[in-house]
């Protein structure tokens, strides 16, 4: 399982320890991905993703995971989520 959000894309990033004496060796930045369960308003059911602890934080500030969906392109999408972003549009626009 790759180490990427399923919501904003975020990945791991590629840097140097530097130690005391100036030495340099490649080392990876890890995000800080948590599994947990996010509750779809429109569609009344939870789902399970892969979220860093940064795209979790965002969903909450613009106010839940459909809010979210709806304002963020499928580019920087999971397949998992842009098919849960297309159900979600279907049923708000049924609704």
């Amino acid at each position: 399982m790759a180490r990427i959000c399923e919501l904003t894309g975020k990945g791991r990033q590629v840097g140097n320890n530097v130690s005391h004496a100036n030495n340099k060796t490649k080392r990876t930045f890890l995000p800080n991905l948590q599994n947990v369960t996010l509750i779809s308003d429109t569609l009344g059911e939870s789902v399970r993703l892969r979220v860093s602890t940064h795209g979790l934080r965002s969903v909450e500030h613009v106010g839940g995971l459909d809010n979210w969906l709806k304002k963020t392109s499928a580019d920087s999408l999971s397949l998992k989520a842009r098919r849960l972003k297309r159900k979600i549009e279907k049923a708000q626009v049924a609704a």
